[in-house]
């Protein structure tokens, strides 16, 4: 394995540029292909250095703006709030209402989001699109001119696997990984896969036999830790998948450094470098004591992190890595995707029509001029500035995914983004890029959870720190002062906000029920019902949502306008009971961290399991017991308080606007784990 990896091993400084050049020195053209003709394309050349400047990219204003219409509609809607408040001071004198000034940041923080998606609907039916088709700052339409250079950058593509299947899962996502290296070898480059097998020390020695002998078989080198409690070993964080990462880059930094302090002679050769690196990767472990690895487990000039079940692009790397060279301050970049389907059942053909809704939804509002997420796959990651943000912490090593939080990748976003590097999303390679969706409702809701939990982590301490420490993280609080654009920082509060709203939901319709049901009439006009609330959410997301989705795509040429309304509709019943259903389990996440109450989370299934009718009772009465209990109380609750003789009048509730809103909620919860698991349908043995 060691030998066969010996072309691979020597990582090369990228030289200066080799274009084919004519014309005038300073602006000189270049002849490229494209679609069988000759396209000549102006560049700068540095006069200087001789290398191409970097293209100077516009920022795209059009966020800006939209952010500022948003505040303004959220500060004009709070501003009618407040004047209903100073007329009812005026009548009765009764300041004590003005208490209720003190809920506007809680307010905002909860309607920030609500009233950017009004404002979002809006400019995509009425406003600019163009910006959907050239490349800006953040944002990236169009492949970039392709480095011609004798020596190209070394990419190393990461993938974290578990217990995933080899036949059915890592396979496939391999051969896809090596076709994109191969065409990038014969373009001149080099790459290497390095896989961090989280699961190869706790699967079966037949399956651990097979998955070390395809690795040697396809010259991946790989990394695998012990079991959690081996020896006293701890695989930190709730979930792994960062800490898993981090004790890979260890081996492969320990390796570099051995490396480094070799004095290679002038007759020095690439049969002396191979050898020199198996005696140092040897070195490594025998010192580690702990870690099995094996093969070429060397980081490049750039990072391609993917899951193990994605498949990318025959013809991306190169362009991955010009595009890098050429913008030196981006240090990553994300890119658009498409879903990979495996089972083909409603509820996986209806997460991947979300999961697509959402990345067309960040592809504009990228385009507009909004930094781009980092989703913890399918990116480009520049080495250099992920070591630059590392840190150290009690096990005396640099690690560089926070294993203190569950979204690892918001957590690196942020921190690069405070160091002065951007976020870029790649839009040109289409739907080349693929990804895997929740094959189950189990795994959707989970993904939930975490993102739930890792975004109060992120913002928050655990509220018995309060008092020392205070409620805001170290972070967040970088986070608020640094030079990142204010309106970006109002697009991620608001993303941010929208979990509280979620875990919020069931405990404020619960209570809206009482209130309205009891004190209907009696209640401050400061006060907006759930009706209200549940009116609007549904004319917005499920009525101007729907439509300005199809209406942009049609714009864009993605979709046909009728085709696309169709679409959208169709799915419209199945989101509203899993966003519906989301509340109490989103605030089981919130509140686990603001009170430690531990939660993890495992791995999603990547392939399909069978199941049946059978065993899903079980596991959904295990898994939803308390949700489920919810509302069957609430139902009961509801039509004792509305039809029971022995009710007393005064403590009936009847009111459709009580109701309405407390019952979707109920039923929500219960139709969750049973109206969206197809494994119930399933009658086979």
């Amino acid at each position: 394995m060691m030998m066969h990896c010996i072309l691979s091993l020597e990582l090369r400084p990228l030289s200066q540029n080799s274009w084919n050049w004519f014309g005038n020195p300073a602006t000189l053209t270049r002849k490229r292909m494209r679609n069988g003709g000759v396209e000549t394309e102006a560049v700068e050349i540095d006069e200087e250095s001789g290398e191409i400047k970097p293209d100077q990219r516009p920022i795209h204003l059009q966020n800006s703006i939209l952010v500022a219409i948003t505040l303004a509609l959220v500060i004009t809607a709070l501003g009618a709030a407040w004047r209903q408040l100073a007329i009812e001071v005026s009548i009765d004198n009764d300041f004590t209402r003005l208490g209720l000034v003190a809920l506007f940041p809680v307010q905002v923080f909860f309607t920030l989001f609500f009233a950017q998606v009004i404002v979002g609907c809006l400019a995509q039916i009425f406003g600019p699109i163009r910006q959907l088709t050239i490349n800006s700052k953040f944002y990236s339409a169009r492949p970039p001119r392709r480095l011609q250079s004798d020596v190209l950058p070394h990419v190393t593509i990461q993938c974290p696997v578990y217990k995933e299947g080899l036949q059915g899962v890592i396979i496939p996502t391999v051969k896809s990984i090596k076709q994109a290296i191969s065409t990038y070898e014969l373009q001149g480059g080099s790459a290497n896969m390095f896989i961090n097998d989280d699961g190869l020390q706790l699967i079966s020695e037949e399956e651990r036999r097979a998955r070390i002998d395809f690795y040697a078989d396809n010259s991946i080198g790989w990394v695998a830790r012990p079991k959690h409690g081996e020896n006293g070993f701890q695989r930190k964080g709730k979930f792994k998948k960062a800490s898993n990462m981090n004790f890979a880059l260890m081996v492969s930094c320990n390796v570099e450094e051995k490396l480094q302090a070799i004095n290679r002679n002038p007759e020095w050769n690439q049969y002396d470098e191979a050898q020199a690196y198996e005696t140092a990767l040897k070195e490594v472990l025998e010192e580690d004591g702990r870690a099995w690895a094996d093969g070429n487990v060397r980081v490049g000039d750039y990072i391609l992190l993917i899951d193990s079940d994605t498949r990318v692009p025959a013809d991306c790397l190169l362009d991955a890595v010009s595009e890098m060279e050429q913008a030196p301050d981006v240090g990553i970049m994300q890119f658009s995707s498409g879903v990979m389907q495996v089972v083909h059942t409603y509820f996986e053909n209806g997460i991947t029509f979300f999961t697509n809704l959402i990345y067309t939804a960040i592809r504009y509002t990228v385009s507009n001029g909004d930094v781009a997420p980092f989703v913890g796959h399918n990116a480009i990651l520049r080495w250099s500035a992920i070591q630059q943000v590392s840190y150290q912490d009690e096990d005396g090593y640099d690690k560089f995914w926070s294993e203190s939080h569950v979204s690892e990748d918001f957590d690196m976003s942020l921190r690069l983004q405070c160091s002065g590097y951007i976020i870029r999303l790649a839009a040109w390679a289409g739907e080349g890029f693929k990804e895997g969706v929740s094959l189950t409702v189990y795994d959707e809701l989970a993904r939930w959870e975490k993102y739930a939990y890792g975004c109060n982590e992120l913002l928050f301490h655990p509220i018995r720190t309060w008092l020392w420490r205070g409620p805001f993280t170290p972070l967040f609080r970088r986070f608020l002062f640094s030079n990142i654009r204010f309106t970006s920082k109002i697009t991620i509060i608001s993303y941010i906000g929208t979990y509280y709203a979620i875990g919020a939901a069931w405990i404020m319709t619960a209570a809206n029920y009482f209130l309205m049901g009891w004190f209907n009439g009696h209640l401050d006009k400061y006060y907006i019902d759930s009706w209200q609330v549940w009116f609007s959410i549904i004319i917005v997301f499920n009525g101007l949502g729907n439509v300005a989705l199809a209406i942009m795509r049609y714009r864009i040429g993605e979709r046909n306008i009728l085709y696309s309304l169709f679409e959208n509709f169709k799915w419209t019943f199945m989101l509203a009971i899993f966003l519906g259903g989301l509340s109490l389990h989103v605030s089981q996440a919130l509140l686990s961290h603001m009170f430690e109450i531990n939660m993890t989370w495992g791995a999603t299934s990547k392939e399909a399991e069978f199941s049946n009718f059978f065993i899903e009772i079980p596991k959904v009465l295990k898994k939803f017991k308390f949700s489920m209990i919810f509302a069957l109380v609430f139902v009961v609750g509801m039509v004792i308080l509305a039809v029971a003789p022995f009710v007393p009048h005064d403590w009936r509730i009847t009111d459709f606007v009580a109701i309405l809103p407390m019952a979707t909620v109920a039923a929500s919860h219960f139709l969750l784990p049973i109206a969206l698991n197809p494994a119930l349908m399933t009658f086979s043995w």
